[in-house]
């Protein structure tokens, strides 16, 4: 039995499954943990959100932000972008059952056995492990609720852009979505800048990238996560462990077994 961390798969369906045939995935026997953006940019967003559905008892799926872009997009609460790929899952006749699915995914989740932390951006510097695990179920309570569409709509934006615990309802759980879905860089009193996109040797004056900081979380801890395709590390970079290597841009996808940290890595793989 094994348990292999996979990045940013962003409807690259060909692609994960010839990752999948390198590692010798065995669904009776191994997990699959699966940093978010698991959708979108893609042309096979479809055929990759069937595969983990019908694979569901063993994985391991935090949101990202192309997730829940696409739970907007789907509830009729935001508009889709010329860059959107999943009109496949849109036009589907079971998207209902792929979307009530998709919204009961955490944005976090901590695994003691492995001592490692998975969220789609990172781990907020001013959240020790237990805050951010009680922020999440925040999100994840209000994705499963009845107000479920009324928080999809006002997702969107980058305010407020510093947490305090003071922050109440929507507000609060904007910042929270922000800071695991989407969070790249942070100024040392904890500000998020959402809109910078590129590369760690040219980040805004004032701000670094979020695991440069300082961060309340036991220095053994080791913290997966993808989103940042240009953020380019070894594996592992002290405790981190950064898997998006930007397969949707024609890169590659990248797999990391956690027992023994070994490393597989296979071209995209896709025919467009």
């Amino acid at each position: 039995m094994a348990t292999y961390a996979i990045g940013d798969i962003q409807g690259c369906y060909k692609t994960l499954r010839y990752l999948l045939t390198e590692i010798h995935f065995n669904p009776q026997h191994d997990r699959l943990w699966l940093v978010g953006d698991v959708i979108n940019r893609g042309m096979g967003s479809l055929a990759v959100l069937q595969y983990l559905y019908d694979l569901q008892d063993r994985i391991t799926l935090v949101l990202g932000n192309h997730d829940l872009h696409f739970l907007a997009v789907a509830a009729n609460v935001a508009p889709l972008k010329k860059t959107d790929t999943f009109h496949d899952i849109l036009e589907y006749s079971e998207m209902d059952r792929l979307c009530a699915w998709l919204r009961q995914q955490p944005l976090l989740h901590y695994d003691s056995h492995y001592d490692a932390l998975m969220t789609h951006a990172g781990l907020y510097p001013l959240w020790d492990l237990a805050t951010a695990q009680s922020l999440a179920q925040e999100v994840k309570s209000l994705l499963q609720g009845k107000e479920y569409v009324d928080f999809l709509k006002v997702l969107y934006g980058n305010q407020p852009d510093r947490w305090n615990e003071n922050l109440e309802g929507f507000d609060r759980g904007r910042f929270i979505v922000n800071a695991l879905t989407r969070m790249r860089v942070v100024s040392t009193d904890g500000r998020l800048e959402l809109d910078y996109k590129d590369d760690l040797e040219h980040c805004p004056s004032g701000y670094l990238p979020w695991f440069q900081l300082p961060l309340l979380i036991e220095p053994r801890t080791r913290l997966i996560f993808g989103h940042w395709a240009q953020c380019i590390l070894p594996i592992p970079y002290q405790n981190f462990y950064q898997l998006d290597t930007g397969c949707a841009w024609g890169r590659q996808l990248t797999a990391l077994r956690l027992e023994d940290e070994r490393v597989w890595r296979v071209e995209n793989q896709e025919s467009y």
